[in-house]
C-alpha cells in the first residue's frame, strides 16, 4: 500500500489571503500576524479560507480500503479501470501477522483482538490460495473470450487498485480527523498517516494550528 504525492496548489499564505480579501488586504510574505490569523481561523472554525489550497495524491490500496476512501465525497477521484485495461500481475493484500485480528462483541459495540499466533500462517495461506484461484478464473474467462468488464467480477476486494484523490486543505483535515482515529480501519489509518505527513510538509502552519485545536474537523 502506498500514498504518493502528485501535485498541490497553494500554501499557508493562500489561506491567509483568502481570509484577508474580506478586508481588501493581502500579505506578500507569511509573517507572525499571518500565522496568528491561521490559528484564529482554526480556533473559530472559519473554514472557507482553508478551501483555497489543494493536494493531489496517488493511492495504491486494496479495493476494500478504497471503498472507505471513496465515502469522502468531498474528494475527487479517478481510478484505474479493469473495464478498459487487462490486469497483468496484480498485487493482493495479505495481512501481515500483526494485522490479523478477530472481532469481539456485537455490531456497534465491538473491538478487535489479535488472532492467535498459531493460526496466523494458515490464515495467510487461505488469503493467498483464494487470491490465486480468483486470478486463475479471471484469466481463464478472458481466454474464453469473456469481456473484461464481466471477467473482472471474479476478482476479490483484496486486489490492489490505484486512484488519484484530490481535495482542498479543509477537507483533507476532515479526512484525517476521521481516518487517523483509533476506531478507523487499520489499513486506512496507515495511509492517512502518509497524507498527514504531506500536509505537515506542505502546509506547516495550518497543520500546527490543527494540532493545537485537537485535530478537529472544520
Amino acid at each position: 500500500m502506498a500514498v504518493t504525492y502528485v501535485d498541490h496548489m497553494g500554501s499557508d499564505l493562500s489561506v491567509v489571503n483568502a481570509a484577508r480579501v474580506s478586508f481588501a488586504r493581502e500579505s506578500r510574505d507569511l509573517g507572525p500576524n499571518d500565522i496568528g490569523l491561521i490559528n484564529f481561523l482554526m480556533r473559530e472554525r472559519h473554514a472557507s479560507p482553508f478551501e483555497h489550497a489543494t493536494l493531489t495524491v496517488l493511492v495504491d490500496t486494496p479495493i476494500g480500503v478504497q471503498r472507505e476512501w471513496m465515502r469522502h465525497r468531498t474528494q475527487s477521484f479517478n481510478e484505474f479501470s479493469t473495464r478498459y485495461a487487462k490486469i497483468g500481475e496484480p498485487e493482493f493484500y495479505i495481512p501481515p501477522e500483526d494485522a490479523l485480528r478477530t472481532q469481539v462483541g456485537k455490531p456497534g459495540a465491538y473491538h478487535f483482538e489479535a488472532l492467535e499466533a498459531e493460526k496466523a500462517p494458515a490464515a495467510r495461506e487461505k488469503f493467498e490460495s483464494a487470491y490465486q484461484a480468483a486470478l486463475d478464473a479471471y484469466h481463464e474467462l478472458l481466454d474464453m473470450g469473456v469481456a473484461r468488464e464481466l471477467a473482472r467480477n471474479v476478482l476479490p476486494l483484496g486486489m490492489h487498485t490505484r486512484f488519484y484523490a484530490t481535495a482542498n486543505l479543509r477537507n483533507w483535515l476532515n479526512f484525517l480527523s476521521l481516518r487517523t482515529d483509533s476506531n478507523a480501519l487499520r489499513e486506512i489509518r496507515d495511509e492517512a498517516a502518509r497524507v498527514e505527513a504531506l500536509i505537515e510538509d506542505l502546509f506547516p502552519h495550518t497543520y500546527s494550528a490543527w494540532l493545537q485545536h485537537e485535530r478537529h474537523a472544520i
